[in-house]
């Protein structure tokens, strides 16, 4: 398990994180979502331990992260601005790695690249942006740490290439227990993946939540009232935390299980009506507005 508590982060004047204490748990991944500037980045260079924190501690597995060697051997760490040796190819680069990680495993690395048409013998420079994102998460998941932090990880991939690292993901938590802690600007990139997201905003820690619990008792419907009366019937006897009208249809997300919504419509008379899954943009903008903020207004899609 990988914890943070009250870490807190400045560089000059500027406060990057101000009281953040964040739990990655073994098994599942994690998603750390927020605009540019947000602390993304810096958080997860301070649990990579390549910065030192101002205030608060980071621990992985009960370890210190910063300047220990024996917790930094439990993760790779793969920033946003990638780096590669200068003239280097994939050959070259994955090397490099089986000297630093114990565990390096050089045969599924040539099995990887192969299968992500990654060439061995050409340069790195000649890559492009998204073939250089390909590289350096191959090369994070072959080093078979056992957590593996990545900034912006779909930054640069068309849909095919982020369908495959996925997989990938979920082929290495299966196999050997990967756990991935992953950032991104869009909700929409972590959705079908996460199990646990945090939302960063100005330096700060919003929301950490598992979804499976951010999904409890949250519900959204569609329906068409026979007669506009009933909306004040189902307001009554629901909590209605949002209402959005498209002509006669309204778009309602509600506290409550189906078996409640479902009690309360069979008395009331709908030319349409049905109950529908929130994504996670309406999850966090149902979990946000009621602590005073429009995650709409926080969130890049």
């Amino acid at each position: 398990m990988i914890a943070t508590k009250n870490l807190t982060k400045s560089f000059g004047q500027t406060k990057a994180l101000s009281d953040i204490s964040l739990t990655v748990n073994d098994g599942e991944i994690t998603g750390l979502v927020g605009t540019n500037g947000a602390g993304k980045s810096t958080l997860l260079r301070l649990i990579a331990g390549v910065l030192k924190p101002d205030k608060g501690s980071v621990t992985v597995d009960e370890q210190p992260a910063y300047d220990n060697p024996v917790a930094k051997r439990e993760f790779v760490f793969v920033p946003d601005e990638l780096y590669f040796f200068n003239n280097a190819t994939a050959k070259d680069m994955a090397l490099y790695y089986a000297s630093m990680y114990e565990n390096y495993d050089m045969e599924k690395f040539v099995r990887l690249k192969n299968a992500f048409s990654l060439r061995s013998t050409q340069r790195i420079s000649t890559y492009s942006k998204g073939m250089k994102r390909q590289l350096a998460i191959l090369l994070a998941v072959c080093a078979n740490t056992k957590y593996i932090l990545l900034d912006e990880t779909f930054d640069g991939l068309d849909p095919v290439m982020r369908a495959a690292v996925k997989s990938l993901f979920a082929d290495e938590m299966s196999e050997r227990g990967l756990t991935p802690l992953i950032s991104s600007h869009s909700l929409r990139e972590l959705e079908d993946i996460c199990d646990h997201v945090g939302l960063l905003h100005k330096g700060g820690l919003l929301l950490s939540e598992s979804l499976d619990d951010m999904k409890t008792g949250l519900l959204k419907l569609q329906c068409v009232f026979s007669d506009e009366k009933d909306l004040a019937t189902v307001k009554q006897k629901l909590d209605v935390m949002a209402d959005e009208r498209q002509g006669m249809l309204h778009v309602m997300t509600v506290k409550a299980d189906r078996q409640q919504v479902a009690e309360v419509f069979s008395h009331i008379d709908t030319v349409f009506f049905e109950i529908l899954p929130l994504t996670l943009e309406e999850l966090f903008i149902a979990e946000t507005e009621g602590a005073g903020y429009d995650v709409r207004k926080l969130i890049i899609q």
